[in-house]
């Protein structure tokens, strides 16, 4: 039996639908064994200020999830986590661990967001790169490659999240040479960091994907180099807190992954599936 954990969760701190306390209860109450929270960080961009915390927030989040810590310990462990964005420079000395995730690109100055919309995507692309889909994505994978030397995140979040719209829209062809060379060189490079990888379910349950990130052939790259991964449902409400867990196990099977990492203590491990 895998220990149940849930380590990418969101709250009313940033663009979650429920308080804090919900989720810890919706966590117990779903089996889990370790609840980690992970806000987004704050990030002095336009255009992010509907789904970062705000500056001011950050201690209360601190104080938050210390106190739900204390309050449940019986029953739940409690970590406190941040999602640090690229291009955020909150401190993370005072985390548990941290997820490293990549939101946006910088184009001559402005930013284009890969995951808020697929026509807000286009636009940017076509403002951004003359529509050149391609190019942003060579741009958004560079940035992934240097995720961990620039968070120094315990989890690389979503991996090929700027495929978040694919399966509906087909916005990039990531059959082509242009495409994959571009991940797997992103892949390959944080592969040589040694850290963990999700397996997320978050965009299935907002009705983006059929499948978790990352892509299959990801994947199995993963798996035939040994890097360590983990299941999450970077969740933004208690009612998806271990959504599509099992469907994510086997699919990590399918890809021939044969152990996930869950935390423990304090600490990540890993457990055989």
């Amino acid at each position: 039996m895998i220990p149940l954990c849930s380590m990418h969760t969101h709250t009313t701190f940033c663009d979650g639908k429920n308080t804090a306390e919900e989720m810890v209860v919706g966590a117990i109450e779903s089996g889990c064994t370790t609840l980690g929270f992970s806000g987004h960080s704050y990030m002095d961009i336009g255009g992010a200020d509907e789904w970062v915390m705000k500056e001011h927030k950050l201690p209360q989040y601190v104080g938050e999830i210390k106190r739900l810590k204390e309050a449940y310990k019986e029953q739940i462990e409690i970590m406190l986590g941040i999602e640090q964005d690229y291009f955020s420079a909150t401190s993370t000395s005072d985390f548990d661990y941290v997820i490293g995730s990549v939101h946006c690109v910088k184009k001559s100055g402005e930013y284009c967001f890969v995951d808020m919309s697929p026509q807000e995507l286009k636009e940017a692309v076509g403002h951004l790169y003359g529509g050149n889909m391609m190019e942003m994505v060579k741009d958004y994978y560079a940035l992934v490659a240097d995720v961990v030397d620039r968070t120094n995140c315990d989890i690389i979040g979503h991996f090929d999240l700027v495929t978040k719209f694919n399966e509906k829209y087909a916005l990039i062809d990531t059959d082509s040479k242009i495409y994959r060379d571009a991940a797997m060189d992103a892949l390959n490079a944080l592969i040589e960091k040694d850290r963990i990888f999700e397996i997320n379910t978050g965009a299935i349950s907002r009705g983006w994907r059929v499948t978790p990130y990352p892509q299959d052939f990801l994947l199995r790259r993963i798996a035939e180099k040994g890097a360590r991964v983990i299941i999450t449902s970077d969740s933004h409400s208690r009612d998806t807190i271990l959504f599509g867990y099992e469907a994510a196990v086997e699919y990590a099977k399918s890809c021939g992954i044969t152990s996930v990492c869950v935390f423990e203590n304090g600490k990540a491990k890993s457990i055989g599936i």
